[in-house]
């Protein structure tokens, strides 16, 4: 009797990696959409450029390291790291700003650790933090929301033009630090570009952040534990610290909530399956720690906004997170935790 050979009845899912690449990407374009209207092709520039040399440094990496280039490019982890990327840069931001920024992030963010699945750090603000700290002026240059036309931008983005003074503008993250002298009203009531609550133009990109966060937690692409940690972190140190709206006011709750890079780090960043904490419990430290630290760097550091530092340094947290964390595997009274002699 002759015996059919078939494959074992594995369960299959899904959620296969260039899945799951794609439907984050997709999860952004809200957040995209939202930028494009206040900053024109700004954002799309960045996203074109920081794509196109994520997939040049990943492609060459990879032929260095003699792999398959089409099999790991077909992931579309790579373009992923490029778009995060992107959207977490200034608009207009120049062709070798992104050209140095997205070289940290693949080649020492993810190649030299061994690729995919490999990586300590978040490749997309290893990547950020970089030019933040090598190019601080180039870093701060936001224009103002409807001020910049397209032609006008290409010359910035690829010929170095400057944009007059008129079309640039602190953020508010930026106006809220360094004030010392006038009060929150009166600082809003200087600016209307500024806003209710955060900024007007910050205020929407993270309400639209949100939306695509929500619509990954709805596809059960990761749990809520990290983001809810995160939020609820920055939402508890913001009315623990919030002292009304004197010169020296850290921001109210909502003002923390809605400005910088707050939900794009919570729903896009923090959630990393790769360099964040594994366990249930250990999501929820991490996504807490982020929200401290986030708090803290903005209203007692040296930078405008924290998400990028608070998140690097949590990455190097995350394997003690996961070493305390662990679960109690079933048939066993407790977790186990490091190796005993004789094992």
């Amino acid at each position: 009797m002759t015996l059919p050979r078939i494959t074992s009845p594995h369960a299959t899912g899904a959620n296969r990696t260039q899945r799951v690449m794609l439907l984050v990407m997709a999860a952004t374009v809200p957040g995209v959409l939202a930028l494009s209207y206040f900053y024109g092709i700004g954002p799309l520039l960045n996203i074109v450029l920081a794509c196109s040399f994520a997939l040049l440094f990943e492609a060459a990496i990879l032929t260095l390291r003699k792999r398959p280039v089409g099999f790991f490019l077909k992931d579309c982890s790579v373009l992923l790291t490029g778009l995060l990327l992107a959207l977490a840069l200034p608009p207009y931001s120049p062709w070798w700003l992104i050209l140095v920024a997205t070289g940290f992030a693949v080649v020492f963010g993810k190649q030299l650790f061994g690729g995919l699945g490999q990586n300590p750090f978040n490749p997309a603000m290893l990547g950020y933090v970089v030019v933040l700290v090598s190019f601080p002026v180039d870093m701060t240059i936001w224009p103002a929301a409807h001020s910049v036309d397209a032609a006008s931008g290409v010359q910035h983005v690829f010929f170095g033009q400057a944009f007059p003074d008129a079309w640039s503008q602190a953020t508010v993250l930026d106006a809220l630090k360094t004030n010392s002298s006038l009060t929150v009203q009166e600082l809003w009531s200087s600016n209307p570009a500024f806003g209710k609550f955060a900024g007007y133009s910050s205020e929407w990109v993270n309400l639209a952040f949100l939306l695509g966060g929500v619509f990954l937690l709805h596809k059960k692409l990761f749990s809520w534990h990290a983001p809810v940690g995160m939020l609820a972190a920055l939402l508890i140190m913001s009315l623990i610290f919030w002292n009304g709206s004197g010169s020296n006011s850290h921001g109210s709750p909502l003002f923390h909530l809605l400005s910088g890079a707050t939900m794009l780090g919570a729903f896009f960043i923090v959630t990393d399956p790769v360099s964040s904490a594994t366990s249930v419990q250990g999501r929820l430290i991490f996504g807490a720690g982020v929200g401290v630290l986030v708090y803290i760097i903005r209203a007692w550091g040296g930078y405008p906004d924290g998400v990028a530092f608070a998140i690097l340094l949590m990455n190097l947290c995350a394997p003690t997170i996961d070493y305390f964390t662990r679960p109690r595997t079933y048939g066993h009274q407790a977790a186990k935790r490091g190796f005993k002699s004789g094992e």
